[in-house]
């Protein structure tokens, strides 16, 4: 059988298991990376495991998320991080570095190499030529701790790329193309795979780009093959060294395959209120726009942002628009200001703001009340901008740098202006904003805690009965912004549950915390991909502590679901969606004989009101049943180590 590049490094990092579609595998894990979001519940998790040491090659503990710092609750769990990053070697990158993926791709990132992250958006490292997969925390903690990972071998859909991009038609519109065709529920357990003529037109960062937005198709990952781009790439980092050669057999098998020619795409937005909502830009309409923002782990690239400043030298920021630039590394950020494209951007009246993440999570520059905001991110989900009301519109930073000069959605095409190539740079090393763990450890190295950070929640055993109250039912395409919102207001909480569930689906039904609380033990029920969207535990963890017991949904979207179960709550699947009708909230549910209704493919949930016996699927690994059984991950390892 010729061989995918997927399976080619799979394969050379299988531990235990049988590389066959659908079944479950044990990897090795090469490198992990945590973010301050999600890094806080990781590092709680890791030293709840009393590891002396950890188990990978490498990694790395990013501040890019929680930068703003108007209290001191972000700055204290900066401290914590950074304590429990020297206890066990692990590197730390100070805030104002920059993005995680971002600063990954240009600094550790190595072809053919496995990589776990505790941020959806992990695969951006696919670029390189990486099997780099999104997680929940404590399967990245794990992988610190055993440098392994277990997942259920994935689909792997090829795509076919022919012919070369035209001016103004960039990376972000592939992926938007991708989008539209297949949806965000269209990658669910599918690796996507690109080959083809048309990858040599494709820089890295290109490749990056199209691979960070495969966490909106909810794909495990996305992958492209190491090739002379990607050594010219290493280069400019001085990492020429890292390079490997590696692509798929010529003729590779894959589960699908599709194709798209470059050279017919257009400039593309994609509509709120989400990332598969894509029509062309002429298609939209030069809608009045009234905020610019470019940037986030996406779009924040030196080749990005050099087209930005190209675009903007000489120009003037429309006076309806305000425009937001931040740029993805401290390297980025230099090399713009020595070559005078900083000053192109601010002297176009472009705000510049701190290499993070920024405007993507919520955390500052939110839109006006009803305003409509140009966003070069992977999400625009209702209020994820912090204002309930606003529209958020996807698009390239191309399109994002000419509509904020005209004030209107518009694309260079349609103005018919000129777009020079972007020369590429040889980049300094920089490491002044990373502390190396040299000369730590655990017995030298206190954990240091402050007040905000409250211990995370553990379920208990699986009991032989397991009831509730529907205490939420919620439509398709439920996200984890849903689940647990994530603004600047809320992200400072982040290591502190208690406070945090209070907030729970505050978007979509403000009254769920306290109907948990008189309920005491709850279930959700879901429609089509539920959870879908960010890594963040978070979204298990609080509706844990709330009491939630089970979930039932129509389609589950992956890391969410491996994060309840990790936290031993059970995700079922209705084998019959019709059934997803007849629930309501108030409805007493149980699960009857549920230790040995576990092991089964088929589970029987009674409703005590009606006495109808709904059947449900769970499809339940044996490593993830030994997790249900035992109340969670946690509780199992603990079990294990008896």
């Amino acid at each position: 059988m010729k061989k995918t590049l997927t399976h080619k490094i799979l394969e050379n990092h299988l531990i235990s298991g049988n590389l066959v579609k659908g079944e479950e595998i044990t990897i090795k894990i090469d490198q992990t990376l945590t973010q301050d979001s999600t890094g806080t519940m990781v590092y709680l998790q890791l030293e709840a495991m009393d590891v002396d040491s950890i188990k990978t090659e490498l990694s790395v503990a990013y501040i890019d998320h929680n930068t703003l710092q108007t209290g001191f609750e972000n700055a204290d769990d900066h401290e914590f991080i950074k304590s429990v990053a020297k206890r066990h070697g692990i590197i730390f990158s100070k805030p104002g570095n920059g993005i995680c993926h971002q600063l990954h791709l240009e600094n550790y990132g190595m072809p053919g190499k496995t990589l776990l992250g505790s941020d959806s958006h992990t695969p951006t490292c696919g670029g390189l030529g990486m099997i780099a997969i999104g997680a929940g925390g404590l399967d990245v903690a794990v992988a610190m701790a055993q440098g392994t990972y277990s997942l259920t071998v994935p689909e792997v859909i090829g795509i076919e790329l022919k012919g070369e991009l035209r001016p103004w038609v960039s990376a972000k519109d592939v992926i938007l193309h991708i989008l539209k065709k297949l949806t965000v529920k269209g990658g669910v357990g599918k690796i996507v795979e690109y080959f083809g003529q048309g990858v040599s037109n494709l820089s890295v960062t290109d490749r990056a780009t199209i691979t960070n937005m495969g966490a909106e198709l909810g794909a495990t990952t996305s992958i492209f093959p190491s090739d002379e781009n990607t050594r010219a790439y290493l280069a400019s980092q001085g990492r020429e060294g890292d390079y490997v050669s590696l692509s798929a057999d010529p003729n590779a098998e894959y589960d699908q395959v599709y194709e798209i020619d470059l050279s017919s795409l257009e400039p593309l937005a994609a509509m709120p209120h989400s990332p598969d909502n894509v029509a062309s830009v002429p298609e939209i309409g030069e809608i009045k726009i009234d905020q610019v923002a470019i940037g986030s782990c996406t779009n924040s690239s030196y080749s990005d942002l050099m087209k930005v400043a190209n675009i903007l030298k000489g120009k003037k920021v429309h006076d309806n628009v305000s425009l937001v630039i931040s740029p993805g590394s401290s390297k980025i950020l230099s090399k713009l200001a020595e070559n005078g494209a900083l000053a192109h951007m601010i002297n176009a009246g472009a705000r510049i703001i701190e290499c993070a993440c920024g405007p993507c999570i919520g955390m500052g520059q939110s839109p006006k009340s009803g305003g409509i905001s140009l966003r070069t991110f992977n999400r625009n989900f209702k209020g994820r901008s912090g204002t309930m009301d606003a529209d958020v519109y996807l698009v390239s930073p191309e399109t994002a740098a000419v509509s904020a000069i005209y004030g209107v959605l518009t694309d260079g095409i349609s103005k018919g202006l000129k777009l020079d190539p972007i020369k590429e740079e040889v980049f300094d090393k920089n490491d002044n904003f990373i502390v190396y763990p040299r000369g730590f450890n655990k017995s030298n190295t206190p954990v240091v805690m402050g007040p905000n950070i409250k211990p995370f929640p553990l379920n208990k055993a699986l009991e032989d009965q397991v009831k509730g109250s529907v205490v939420l039912v919620g439509g398709d395409n439920i996200t984890t912004d849903d689940i647990m919102p994530s603004d600047a207001r809320l992200l400072p909480y982040r290591s502190n549950i208690p406070y945090l569930s209070n907030y729970s689906f505050a978007t979509i039904d403000p009254a769920f915390p306290s109907r948990c609380k008189e309920a005491k033990e709850g279930i959700i029920i879901g429609g089509v991909n539920y959870g879908q969207g960010s890594s963040r535990e978070h979204a298990a963890l609080v509706p844990l502590y709330l009491g939630i017991r089970f979930v039932i949904a129509k389609s589950f979207a992956r890391i969410h679901r491996s994060n309840l179960i990790n936290s031993g709550i059970i995700p079922l699947v209705f084998e019959n969606p019709d059934d997803y009708d007849e629930l309501k909230l108030g409805q007493k549910l149980v699960i009857e004989n549920a230790k040995e209704q576990i092991d089964s493919a088929v589970i029987i949930v009674k409703n005590i009101d009606t006495g109808k016996e709904i059947k449900t699927v769970g499809n339940f690994t044996q490593l993830e049943i030994s997790m249900l059984k035992a109340g969670g991950k946690i509780n199992m390892i603990k079990g294990q180590e008896k």
